[in-house]
């Protein structure tokens, strides 16, 4: 029982620093645009956050807690080595200011701590699955943004500049509300998905169980809290570094990244939120003007996505095999 509640502790750890890590996502455009400021934005984006279990299935959970490794190999010491690497990277890139993929920091986690146990482990399909959304994310999500772009851009051409930013801050309530559900909905379940396989491994709960209502709650709620408390290293990245964006285009931005998460949550792919919204400002900022996309800092946020899984890896197999050196 000390080692069901330390790592349940642990996992919603992950989720609340998943949510300030992330925070960022969901009210980089918000806050730059000066729709909302920083408290309020949060705020907002932390009540949709934790709503987002009403509105989808749980589908993503699944997959993390029994789609990347294969349940019938998950102690505690694999658990702990794949929590242990995703928080690590995850503080690592907040420090830096760098948005990577809390999610794919914890399928890196799963899948190191898991190839230590045993390489047959890991579930090809499911991590196949993860790797194609790490491409399909952010340039589904960049199309998305510049066409709706181009969209507003032809309907709105003879409307005057002032009228058009007073609808677009309006509308920019929903695009957030929407993209923080989207969030709330593909993240916030990564972490059921490990408490999942934890109960399934430990006997409380048999492999087709449904997720808990108390793991369900507590994960949302963790989230929520993560989101409140900010992360404005990365808002600063996203928001304000990347490229200039208006209320119009800061509405398209998001709402294509919704889309796409929506689409994934669905489908039950665990897929990135900073990918997919990155994805979407620079979509809306090429459309607008190219040479305004500050492409350095774009290529250095890539870097840092092309290496999450195979950094949290590699500490979450040093965390396990450490674990195992001492006995657990």
């Amino acid at each position: 029982m000390v080692t069901v509640i330390a790592i349940v502790v642990i996992a919603l750890a992950f989720d609340y620093i998943n949510g300030f890590h992330d925070a960022a996502n969901s009210i980089a455009t918000v806050v730059s645009t000066r729709v909302l400021t920083p408290k309020w934005a949060v705020i907002w984006a932390a009540f949709f956050n934790f709503i987002a279990f009403v509105v989808f299935p749980l589908h993503v959970a699944h997959t993390i807690g029994k789609g990347i490794i294969d349940p019938k190999i998950v102690d505690d010491a694999v658990l702990f080595g794949a929590l242990g690497g995703a928080i690590a990277w995850n503080l690592i890139t907040w420090f830096y200011g760098l948005p990577s993929s809390s999610s794919h920091a914890l399928v890196g986690g799963l899948i190191g701590a898991g190839f230590c146990k045993g390489g047959s482990a890991v579930i090809q399909s499911g991590v196949a699955k993860t790797a194609i959304f790490i491409v399909i994310s952010p340039v589904l999500g960049m199309l998305l943004g510049a066409s709706l772009m181009v969209a507003m851009s032809w309907l709105l051409r003879r409307g005057q500049p002032g009228r058009i930013d007073r609808w677009f801050r309006r509308l920019q309530f929903a695009s957030s509300a929407l993209f923080s559900l989207g969030h709330g909905a593909n993240d916030a379940q990564k972490t059921m998905g490990i408490i999942m396989a934890m109960l399934i491994a430990k006997g409380h709960l048999g492999k087709n169980s449904d997720v808990p209502l108390w793991v369900i709650l507590s994960c949302q709620l963790a989230m929520g809290l993560g989101t409140l408390s900010g992360g404005w290293r990365i808002v600063k990245t996203m928001g304000m570094r990347l490229t200039k964006l208006k209320p119009i285009g800061g509405f398209c931005a998001e709402t294509g990244a919704a889309g796409m998460l929506f689409l994934a949550s669905a489908l039950g792919v665990p897929v990135s939120t900073t990918h997919t919204i990155t994805g979407g400002i620079v979509g809306v900022g090429w459309v607008n003007r190219p040479s305004g996309v500050r492409w350095r800092v774009a290529f250095r946020i890539v870097w840092a996505w092309l290496f999450t899984i195979q950094a949290a890896a590699l500490i979450a197999a040093g965390i396990y095999t450490g674990l195992r050196f001492l006995g657990l």
